[in-house]
């Protein structure tokens, strides 16, 4: 074996995101060593709004009126133990952010909180000039000034494994290409959702479904994955903006909604409230909806209209207004042009209210795990989700250590490094990228918004076809490649599951619907359907009951 560097530390946050960030401040602050390790920072950047039942702008919020909205937006199949958390966690996370200088915009001594899709009061918290990029510079200062380690540029190529411990990670950094082994007491895994796994995607390119298949290949359960939330409002005119979403905060502000003939066609779906109060989840099918039956606009889009909103109240939203002039677009006076596109997962691994995945050692939080949001999610919850199990995780990590026993770290660290080498394949002729491409295109056919048990079953055949092809036929001539291999093993791991939870699931409910099963069952379906690995590497199913 190569020789490769180590390190030590007490807990070992992977991922750079707001989760990873609040995680390694937590356990920081509990008194252990940490390190962060991450290649980018995810999807957080570009975070708009974050909810928290402060009660500035309605003192009728609060933190009950945020559970009940939760529950009843996750169609009951939310974790209660994790809905309470986050519930009273957001509102601890917005004074911990405000006491390190975050500056949320404020009137009249009051933080102004903006009102998001299927949250009965304003309850998110903004920053104009780009919510989530300063909320994560103001905690990545935060860590840096308590003495947080941090490692940039790095993949997580696998986690330590030491007789059934998470014992660590095996790190690549592909500019020097070199390895590194990251050992720890105590991992928190922060890297993220199922990434760019459908065609039309808002995910950031640096994010992909490794955190679904490390927890699952080290012995984590995963629950609710047939959960796929759509953004309803993603922009596809201008080309240069395509995939930007549009803050549904903006629909709540007054923009409307347009079919090709001019007609608020939300009112005909929510006759009371048209574009407002209403969650993701329906809304994204009624547009969906309004594109199938031929009242689209000829590129298959409903228009987003601006130009009826303040002009004032436009501006406030500067980064989506400046992109979209950049693309030669002024919204005061045209409007951009969206649909659905795939956003983020409501499931993930299954946790407790420290974190844990009870797996010795592993600790997941942000879009990582699952359980909190049910069947879908409110709008502004995804950055509350984040903040809050990010610090829970980080805070469990850090009074779960692990004892620190002699262990044999080359084996260790060796069996990780064979996890890579072992995609080796000088000549195969499929390239990952192809395959990964192909993927992605048969999820968005066959599991995407409207699902059937035809095309399901079709999208499992499909997915077998390209896993023989991956596992027999990738190329893969150096470590680069074979990591894109291992990241395409992950890809269709997650994939499947999506896919054999969507056939199980005989109902519809929230962000999973079934055109041949358009009920929802509560008698036989409130339950998590859940997987984890055998022995094998095969899928066996693991149901859990809703806590």
């Amino acid at each position: 074996m190569v020789d490769i560097s180590k390190l030590q530390t007490d807990v070992l946050v992977l991922g750079g995101g707001l989760a990873g960030y609040r995680a390694a401040v937590a356990a920081r602050e509990q008194g252990a060593s940490v390190t962060m390790a991450y290649f980018a920072r995810g999807a957080s950047p570009y975070v708009i709004g974050c909810n928290a039942p402060i009660a500035h702008a309605d003192a009728r919020d609060s933190p009950d009126m945020f559970f009940a909205d939760m529950v009843r937006g996750g169609y009951g199949l939310n974790d209660r133990r994790l809905v309470r958390a986050l519930a009273h966690g957001a509102v601890e996370a917005q004074r911990e952010l405000s006491a390190l200088g975050v500056p949320f915009p404020v009137e009249q001594d009051r933080i102004i909180q903006r009102h998001l899709s299927g949250n009965t009061y304003p309850r998110s918290l903004f920053i104009p000039e780009g919510t989530g990029r300063i909320v994560l510079e103001h905690l990545a200062a935060h860590a840096t000034d308590i003495g947080v380690r941090i490692l940039t540029g790095q993949k997580v190529v696998d986690l330590l494994n030491a007789d059934g411990e998470v014992a660590g990670a095996l790190l690549w950094d592909r500019r020097a290409g070199t390895f590194s082994a990251a050992c720890a007491r105590a991992v928190v895994l922060a890297t993220g959702g199922i990434g760019r796994i459908y065609a039309d995607s808002t995910y950031p390119a640096d994010v992909g479904s490794d955190s679904y298949g490390l927890a699952l290949k080290h012995g984590a359960h995963l629950i609710d994955m047939e959960f796929v939330q759509f953004e309803p409002v993603v922009t596809v005119w201008p080309e240069a903006c395509r995939g930007m979403e549009m803050p549904t905060a903006m629909l709540g502000d007054g923009a409307h909604l347009l079919n090709a003939q001019g007609e608020r066609f939300m009112f005909r779906y929510n006759p009371v409230h048209g574009e407002r109060q209403i969650e993701k989840a329906k809304m994204a099918l009624c547009v969906q909806t309004e594109i199938d039956e031929g009242r689209g606009m000829s590129d298959d889009t409903v228009v987003f209209d601006t130009t009826v909103l303040p002009a004032e109240r436009l501006e406030s939203y500067k980064i989506h207004v400046r992109r979209l002039r950049n693309a030669g677009v002024d919204p005061l006076t045209t409007p951009p042009r969206v649909r659905p596109a795939s956003h983020s997962q409501m499931g993930g691994i299954l946790i407790d209210d420290r974190g844990w995945t009870g797996v010795p050692g592993l600790y997941a939080g942000g879009e990582s795990a699952g359980g909190v949001h049910g069947a879908s999610r409110l709008a502004g919850n995804g950055c509350a989700d984040t903040l809050v199990f990010g610090a829970l995780a980080g805070r469990g990590a850090a009074s779960g250590l692990l004892s620190a026993p002699a262990r044999d770290w080359d084996a260790v660290i060796a069996a990780s490094v064979e996890a890579v080498t072992g995609h080796a394949n000088e000549t195969g002729q499929a390239r990952a990228s192809d395959i990964k491409d192909a993927v992605r295109h048969l999820m968005l056919r066959n599991a995407g918004l409207w699902r059937r048990e035809e095309g399901l079953r079709e999208g499992q055949e499909g997915l077998r076809d390209l896993a023989r092809t991956a596992a027999a036929d990738t190329l893969a001539r150096d470590v680069d490649e074979m990591i894109e291999a291992l990241e395409l093993d992950h890809m269709l791991a997650t994939a499947r599951m999506i896919m054999d939870a969507s056939l199980l699931r005989t109902e519809s409910r929230g962000a999973h619907q079934r055109r041949d099963f358009p009920a929802q069952d509560d008698a036989n379906w409130l339950k998590h359907i859940g997987f984890r690995t055998d022995h094998a590497g095969g899928f066996v199913r693991a149901d859990a009951p809703i806590q």
